[in-house]
């Protein structure tokens, strides 16, 4: 139902702007996310099924995964919503990542660890809330199923991708870094959740997988090439591994100066056309 839409996307955008989970833990106490977009497809959408081709065979329909998660009960993909959501870093966060260089900011090494930590509150807040409703639902990068996967294709993949759960409910498009170009930009991280309710799907108004993003729609950018510092990025696209590489190198340094155990990097999603919006040629 229509409704029900409406239902769960007033609990995703009040979990994070009216309670006091949104934290970076820091002194001040900033808030780790801004204000969340939501979209819904169906479990039984067939660009679940393409992703075993486009991305491997790996990867989980949301049928498959659910019935792991539900054995027993033999639900048909129809039966299913994938909800799907997206948290945009704040204007403070993105800013002072926008001014460096070369090493992350403290504030965007905290929403990488912090902010996914409620990320991971409002998977789980949401499960709950269902439950309490009688509806069954799962977080496929909660559960045990969830791994990452060495791929042929794309060095480093897993069998259930935030990312593409959102392409697929009307949220995105993917940029020359890889990340999800979304109405409120690339800065951002995702998640979702599989329930079983029929809520009717988010128009996708694309039809290309990187239609957003400047350097392939228009072969103009490619400012995210020199934001990278790992070079990881170029014209033929994302090293995944020097950008693992990178981020973990970072790990020693938030340590030693920000006082926690944590990474990040953030430069191709900050000081880019794409970083808060749809990006056009006005933005370059």
């Amino acid at each position: 139902m229509e409704n029900d839409g409406k239902w769960i996307e007033s609990m995703i955008k009040g979990f994070i702007n009216n309670t006091n989970e949104n934290s970076l833990k820091n002194i001040s106490n900033d808030k780790a996310w801004d204000d969340p977009i939501v979209g819904f497809s169906r479990g039984d959408d067939p660009i679940y099924e393409n992703y075993k081709r486009y991305v491997g065979s790996f990867h989980f329909t949301p049928e498959e995964i659910f019935n792991k998660a539900f054995p027993g009960l033999d639900i048909k993909g129809g039966e299913l919503t994938v909800i799907s959501w997206i948290l945009p870093h704040t204007e403070k966060t993105k800013s002072e990542q926008r001014k460096e260089k070369d090493i992350v900011t403290e504030s965007w090494a905290r929403a990488r660890i912090f902010g996914e930590e409620v990320n991971n509150k409002l998977r789980k807040y949401l499960i709950q809330r269902l439950k309490e409703h009688g509806i069954s639902a799962i977080s496929p990068v909660l559960s045990p199923f969830w791994k990452t996967v060495s791929s042929d294709l794309y060095q480093l993949a897993s069998n259930w991708s935030e990312r593409h759960a959102a392409y697929a409910s009307g949220l995105g498009t993917f940029g020359l870094c890889d990340g999800l170009i979304t109405p409120k930009g690339k800065a951002m991280r995702c998640g979702s959740i599989i329930a079983r309710i029929k809520i009717p799907s988010s128009q996708r108004p694309y039809q290309d997988h990187h239609e957003y993003c400047l350097f392939f729609s228009r072969g103009l950018c490619g400012k995210c090439i020199e934001r990278c510092p790992a070079k990881a990025l170029s014209p033929k696209g994302h090293d995944k591994m020097k950008c693992k590489h990178y981020v973990d190198e970072t790990a020693n340094f938030v340590r030693i100066h920000y006082g926690f155990e944590g990474y990040g990097c953030g430069f191709c999603q900050t000081g880019v056309p794409c970083e808060s919006k749809i990006p056009t040629l006005k933005d370059l």
